[in-house]
């Protein structure tokens, strides 16, 4: 055989050993967010590949390549692919954006404050083109419809309204017509889900003839009903001193409010000696009566023998019982008429 021919034949022998099954790359590996522009089951020594960021995902360091060594393996991937972001959406007036992540792939959450409802879709997801399938809602007012008058009632409205409509939050006070009387909240308020508060009701109330009250009468006081509201006037006797309001009236409960009490005058019941009475000091004989009204205090003088001085025990009126304090001595007539500047009320006080 040609020499030359068996040389040919030699290297082409030794080229097939080198590019045998065991020395080629397989399918190359797998690089995270990553796709291969093209693949094959089996490459060559000093082959390369070229990976290209994933949807939604773009390159952000690395290289795009890696080759097939002459022992049979890959380099390895170095590219770097990071998910594309979606520009934030907001701000959404008269609500709020709740959201974790505003890369590719993550969601997002419309929600309206109080008093406002959505207009439009609630969720909107970032794809993989950096938008949003959803744009922007709106939040819109809620608004409540004229709210209804109860029977013998009125409504008051605290701020003008728009039209015929009441904003959510706005309130509305309600009255009734005398002699009928409010029960149920005084106040109502538009509320989220576009509906007033209960409406409360004007119910008729009446009071039975008022009574009269011992040692005392009624002022112009006719034997009827009488409605909410309506007032009645008391007063006592001579004698005797009104306890409590003058004034009664019908109240929502059909009851009459708290009447007054006659009650009555005290005797200051000593014959001789000085007394201290509204701000004044009275012989008894002086005294008006000798009668004090009832709550009305008085001061009668004892004395300190120890210290040789006199002082002052009050002791008040209560329903026309006046007690004298035990420490008060009654001195006798020549006492009195002859010596009374050496009695407990003349002497230096204490």
């Amino acid at each position: 055989m040609d020499q030359q021919l068996i040389f040919v034949l030699y290297l082409q022998l030794v080229a097939f050993g080198l590019v045998s099954s065991g020395n080629v790359c397989g399918r190359p590996p797998l690089a995270k967010n990553a796709v291969l522009s093209e693949e094959r089951r089996i490459y060559e020594p000093g082959e390369e590949v070229t990976f290209l960021c994933a949807k939604g995902y773009r390159m952000s360091g690395g290289s795009r390549k890696i080759t097939c060594s002459i022992s049979g393996k890959w380099s390895t991937p170095t590219i770097r692919c990071s998910p594309k972001l979606c520009s934030y959406p907001g701000p959404l007036e008269n609500g709020h954006i709740i959201f974790s992540s505003l890369e590719f792939g993550s969601n997002l959450t419309f929600q309206c404050m109080e008093g406002y409802f959505l207009h439009g879709q609630n969720t909107s997801h970032c794809k993989d083109d950096g938008t949003w399938d959803v744009g922007l809602p709106h939040c819109e007012p809620i608004f409540c419809p004229m709210p209804d008058i109860p029977h013998f009632g009125k409504i008051k409205h605290i701020r003008p309204m728009e039209g015929n409509k009441t904003r959510f939050g706005e309130q509305v006070q309600y009255e009734c017509q005398p002699p009928f009387v409010l029960f149920g909240n005084e106040t109502a308020f538009c509320q989220a889900d576009g509906n007033w508060t209960e409406m409360p009701q004007c119910k008729k109330v009446s009071c039975s003839p008022p009574t009269s009250i011992p040692n005392g009468f009624m002022s112009f006081a006719v034997i009827r009903e009488y409605g909410y509201q309506e007032n009645i006037k008391y007063g006592c006797k001579p004698d005797f001193v009104l306890d409590g309001p003058s004034e009664v009236q019908c109240m929502k409960t059909g009851k009459w409010s708290l009447k007054p009490v006659c009650r009555a005058h005290c005797t200051v019941s000593i014959s001789r000696g000085r007394v201290f009475y509204n701000g004044k000091k009275y012989w008894i004989e002086n005294l008006p009566d000798k009668k004090v009204q009832h709550s009305e205090s008085v001061a009668f003088y004892c004395k300190d023998e120890k210290n040789k001085c006199g002082y002052p025990v009050l002791s008040q009126c209560v329903d026309g019982h006046l007690e004298i304090p035990s420490c008060f001595i009654e001195p006798g007539k020549a006492e009195y008429v002859f010596q009374s500047s050496k009695l407990p009320s003349e002497i230096k006080q204490c």
